[in-house]
């Protein structure tokens, strides 16, 4: 593993078209919990930031207004990249962004539009973040993985990388 203090751009080209993350927050009872989100930027922030729109009636709001600690997970099989993102959460009330980052596709979860009562604008603030990207075509991965099961060694395959941010 490596450690790359300026791969912020690879670490957002591997976020940018996954369409849903996985959002994981700590639950009262102590239990992590995860579900479906829609990250909202179309890059990510000066300050790296991730934007998500919560029902604020929500366990996800409860268990981080609880527990700011949160990670969110995103998985790109058939491009064989993945992301594990950890940060600090909380609800934010810049409606400048609120309406920035708001789409038509929003109101299938919010019928009130972006003025709805019930949505919550949630900035995470990235701390770390580690990725896994294979450029190998799958015929060249199954070489690999077949050449170490006779070898004994592990495969090396793509490349992971450490992003922190503060």
């Amino acid at each position: 593993m490596t450690t790359d203090t300026h791969s912020r751009e690879k670490l957002w080209s591997l976020i940018k078209d996954t369409k849903f993350g996985l959002f994981t927050t700590r639950h009262a009872n102590g239990h992590l919990h995860s579900r479906p989100m829609t990250t909202q930027n179309k890059k990510i922030d000066e300050d790296d930031r991730l934007w998500f729109f919560m029902s604020r009636s929500s366990d996800s709001v409860s268990d981080l207004l609880a527990d700011p600690q949160v990670n969110i997970g995103y998985a790109n099989p058939g491009d064989d990249s993945y992301v594990s993102v950890s940060g600090i959460a909380r609800v934010s009330t810049d409606e400048a962004k609120k309406r920035e980052l708001w789409s038509k596709l929003n109101e299938a979860y919010f019928k009130g539009g972006v003025d709805d009562p019930d949505l919550a604008l949630v900035e995470v603030r990235i701390s770390h973040a580690h990725y896994w990207d294979v450029d190998d075509s799958k015929v060249v991965q199954l070489y690999k993985m077949a050449k170490a099961a006779v070898t004994g060694e592990t495969p090396k395959l793509g490349k992971d990388a450490e992003v922190r941010m503060n």
